[in-house]
């Protein structure tokens, strides 16, 4: 079974037992975290699609781990006035186990 889920304005394509990495989630590790933003699921015979979510389906993770992503370089210039300004930003993130996709 698979599903496509909504989480931080980002679409993820996830089956059970998947391992993904989100955005910044509230929790802490071991935690349970209900996704109820469920645009499609599917068991391989029958598939649901939301319009825009499926009513009634609920995908169940765990929270793995918390920690900070690849760093991303962002570079400002301004031609012929000498202005250079450089800097980076790191993305908390955090990392879900997939444990159930229920579309009842």
């Amino acid at each position: 079974m698979f599903a496509i889920i909504e989480i931080g304005g980002k679409q993820y394509n996830i089956r059970e037992g998947a391992i993904i990495n989100v955005e910044k989630l509230v929790g802490k590790s071991g935690d349970t975290v209900a996704i109820d933003r469920v645009f499609l699921t599917s068991d391989g015979e029958t598939s649901r699609i939301g319009q825009p979510y499926v009513s009634n389906a609920v995908v169940k993770a765990t929270i793995v781990r918390e920690f900070r992503g690849k760093k991303t370089t962002v570079l400002k210039y301004k031609p012929k006035v000498r202005y250079r300004k450089k800097f980076g930003h790191r993305q908390t993130m955090t990392q879900l186990k997939v444990t159930s996709i229920s579309a009842s």
